[in-house]
């Protein structure tokens, strides 16, 4: 995915967006896909003319942006997520049983 989305950056933009940019298209994402979960799950119905995005298409939009960020930073997800879940499961090993 890092790979894809770099070259797609490259060859269509001028580049990745300054830090805190991304920080709030991150912030922005992260609102749309809590707006369509509290649309279909939660107290705040959608009103009757507005559109329902898919929790999918939100998701997509949030890991898009993810890589985006990880990419400025030469970060590589896969050794993010294999640190990540090593902490995860050594600290919380026990806590949810």
């Amino acid at each position: 995915m890092q790979k894809e989305i770099d070259k797609w950056i490259h060859e269509n933009t001028t580049g990745y967006w300054p830090p805190l940019s991304m920080m709030a298209r991150l912030t922005e994402e992260t609102g749309e896909l809590s707006r369509v979960l509290n649309h279909v799950y939660g107290m705040k119905k959608k009103k009757e003319n507005e559109v329902l995005n898919s929790i999918e298409e939100e998701l997509g939009d949030l890991l898009y942006t993810i890589v985006c960020i990880a990419n400025k930073f030469d970060i590589d997800l896969d050794h993010a997520y294999d640190k990540t879940l090593k902490k995860y499961s050594i600290r919380d090993k026990d806590r949810f049983k």
